[in-house]
């Protein structure tokens, strides 16, 4: 019997943890986390512990399927078919509107190198200009405040600067549910430390620190310019650091002077003199590191959130040393991935559509006509989907994402998907929320069932190795995505391209001389043998440690090597509440076993057992008692986009006037408000205008809305 032993990556969220896979004969007999990685040390969070088994899930899509174009229903093609489809589809959609009239929306779970490939074919190929991310509703927030401040989008910390620091500030995080392999870490490290949480609730993470600080949603940036100026104002600033590495201080020191902890107490909720003791805190430790998730990013004003922090670690001397540094965990397992190499928002390693020796960078290197190369940016997603409203956007492609479900006030796309001309999805599964409107669904692989890496949240590359075949005819993205480029007839532009190691080197070239720069990363034997690597990684004088923070020298990626201090006016919540709507709906994780839109948490029976299968609200125990709410029984929330019927759950988590829905049912995106980040045009899925009632005679597993949504998607998919 030949026995094997393949090492590979988690694709669920970003902590990047590795895997043994025992295989015998072509069966995997073994799944365990990595006792030697450096990121998950042998421990594993439930999902990861069951990646594997939503692979196997009977509503997998194993065969091509098109829209019958008399029927309306989806009936199985073969591959020829199905590329010919596409190809159709498609060109006659550019040929008669031009090359802003398609585009794609891929997405943080596939593998490095078949991003860079799709972001190749649709945009040197297909000849699309438009294609945006799902990480643009996670990470997008957090690329633009490093770029903006640093030069680059460039998270700066290692893991190891969780145990390093002797006082942390989670703010608008909750590792404890999101990211429960690093909040172990961080709990078993010996180095005395004080945890501290910014959250408007009470979350898990919060009730395990030392200090919660549980201000009104939508007010850390006030809270973070109020200890901007307490630290300026008591001297509590490294003076030689600032003058050496930063620009704009005394534009920042006039614009935080006029908040005030006691100003700043009006608007947050919290006492003056405990931001003054959090600010003096901040001082006396020796460490301080910042770490922020989506309750900064899907924010109306992240960016300068996320900034504020910035700040505040620049001004103090907290970055570039250990336990130090502003660190942005990622959602994603490749939401960096993404970011960098996906050639979406930028060309590869954050060169630029705009510059026209960056154009001849990447034409020379790929060996394709300069003219191939769009000269301008493609639209964001929002602005992608826009479009569609004013008949600009005729075709769509959707990878590895199910905006049926995740998308904001997801009403509106729902009536726009219904206006184009040509849709295909191509997934692991044939009864997603998005899949049901597709008029060609492409059968993908899993990451158990193909090759490529994925960049984690410390900028690690982590190998993803293939343990498994996928079932029937489906394919790897890559696969799929040559198959696409010979048919299209550009199969020359990638005859270079016969594996997902193959782009990897081109990615390697490409990088070089950029702050992301991987040249010396010399294949994926590379990767396994060393642990996976952190970027950068250069050809010339690499630093082989295993764990690397940036800008120890003190020198950012800015033209002049400075870091920038930036500042914006507070802006107003784009949905206030009023009296027909005076509750704060709040949204996020709901459990460490469910990921994002349960496409594949929701198919393995062990992960389903711990979470509520309906929808619930979270109300705060006054509410429930002023509105005749009662735990368990079934409560209306409604906002000005629509009302759901779900599950009530009496809790001390929340402040009255609040209330959360996790992110991860159906219902909960159809109440929020679709507001966007004027600088990361990334969604504020946090904070919405809603209003209760209960549902009297109501109890138990009956699920409204939910169960219609479900029981429509079963039903649309033939």
């Amino acid at each position: 019997m030949a026995t094997q032993t393949i090492r590979t990556t988690c694709s669920y969220c970003s902590v990047g943890c590795n895997f043994t896979a025992t295989v015998e004969d072509g069966r995997v007999t073994g799944w365990m986390p990595d006792k030697e990685y450096p990121v998950n040390q042998g421990r594993s969070c439930p999902k990861g512990f069951n990646l594997l088994e939503a692979f196997r899930a009977e509503d997998r899509l194993t065969t091509p399927m098109a829209r019958d174009r008399s029927t309306g229903e989806l009936q199985p093609i073969s591959w020829d078919e199905a590329f010919n489809r596409l190809v159709e589809g498609f060109r006659t959609v550019l040929d008669e509107h031009g090359p802003e009239a398609a585009a794609f929306i891929s997405t943080g779970q596939m593998p490095m190198e078949e991003m860079a490939f799709l972001g190749a074919l649709g945009k040197f190929g297909m000849g699309m200009i438009h294609g945006d991310g799902n990480t643009r509703q996670c990470m997008a927030t957090a690329a633009v405040a490093y770029k903006q401040s640093f030069g680059f989008d460039a998270p700066p910390f290692t893991y190891t600067d969780l145990e390093d620091s002797d006082y942390l500030i989670f703010l608008g995080a909750n590792p404890v549910i999101a990211h429960p392999v690093l909040w172990e870490r961080l709990k078993k490290s010996r180095t005395p430390k004080k945890i501290v949480v910014i959250d408007p609730r009470a979350t898990k993470t919060a009730r395990a620190a030392d200090q919660h600080i549980q201000l009104r949603p939508k007010t850390d940036l006030e809270l973070l310019y109020a200890i901007t100026n307490e630290l300026i104002t008591n001297g509590w600033v490294d003076t030689t650091f600032v003058e050496s590495h930063t620009t704009g201080f005394e534009g920042l020191r006039r614009h935080v002077a006029s908040f005030s902890p006691e100003q700043v107490e009006r608007t947050c909720g919290i006492p003056a003199g405990t931001i003054r003791a959090l600010t003096r805190e901040i001082h006396q430790a020796k460490a301080v590191s910042w770490w922020w998730t989506m309750g900064v990013n899907q924010s109306h004003q992240g960016v300068r959130t996320a900034q504020a922090m910035i700040n505040i670690a620049l001004i103090t001397g907290n970055i570039g040393r250990p336990g130090t540094g502003p660190n942005s965990l990622t959602g994603q397992a490749n939401a960096m991935g993404s970011r960098i190499f996906s050639n979406t928002t930028s060309l590869y390693a954050g060169l630029d559509f705009l510059k026209e020796a960056d154009r001849n960078r990447v034409a020379e290197e790929m060996g394709i006509d300069v003219a191939r190369i769009p000269a301008q940016n493609s639209l964001p997603y929002h602005k992608i989907l826009e479009k569609i409203d004013t008949g600009e956007m005729k075709a769509l492609w959707f990878l590895a994402t199910n905006p049926g479900h995740s998308w904001i006030d997801k009403n509106t796309f729902f009536e726009r998907i219904h206006k184009l001309d040509f849709v295909v999805v191509q997934d692991l599964y044939v009864t997603t929320e998005t899949a049901r409107f597709a008029d060609l669904l492409l059968p993908a692989a899993g990451s158990g069932e193909k090759y490529g890496t994925f960049i984690n949240s410390e900028r690690r590359i982590g190998i993803v190795d293939k343990v498994k075949d996928p079932p029937g005819e489906a394919k790897s993205d890559f696969d799929i995505f040559k198959g696409i480029a010979e048919a299209w007839g550009v199969g020359e532009m990638f005859a270079d391209w016969n594996s997902a190691e193959d782009v990897f080197h081109f990615l390697t070239r490409i990088s070089a001389g950029r702050p992301c720069d991987i040249s010396g990363i010399t294949g994926y034997d590379m990767i396994r043998e060393r642990g996976g690597i952190q970027w950068p990684y250069p050809k010339r004088n690499p630093d082989s440690r295993q764990h690397r923070r940036l800008f120890a020298d003190g020198r950012f990626f800015t033209d002049d090597g400075r870091a920038r201090l930036l500042v914006d006016e507070i802006a107003p919540v784009p949905e206030a509440t009023d009296e027909e709507y005076p509750v704060i709906l709040l949204t996020g994780r709901g459990s460490k076993v469910q990921f994002h839109t349960q496409t594949r948490t929701g198919k393995v029976a062990m992960l389903r057992k711990s979470y509520p299968a309906d929808a619930y609200v979270e109300v705060n125990q006054d509410d429930a008692r002023e509105l005749g709410l009662v735990d368990g029984e079934k409560v209306e929330v409604a906002s000005r986009r629509g009302a759901v019927k779900v599950d009530c759950r009496v809790s001390d988590e929340l402040a009255p006037g609040q209330v959360f829905m996790p992110m991860h049912y159906p219902e909960t995106n159809l109440l929020t408000f679709p507001a966007f980040d004027p600088h990361s045009s990334e969604p504020a899925y946090k904070y919405s205008a809603v209003r209760m009632r209960a549902v009297e005679h109501e109890r138990g597993t009956s699920n409204g809305n939910a169960a219609a949504v479900r029981e429509t998607v079963a039903g649309t998919v033939q």
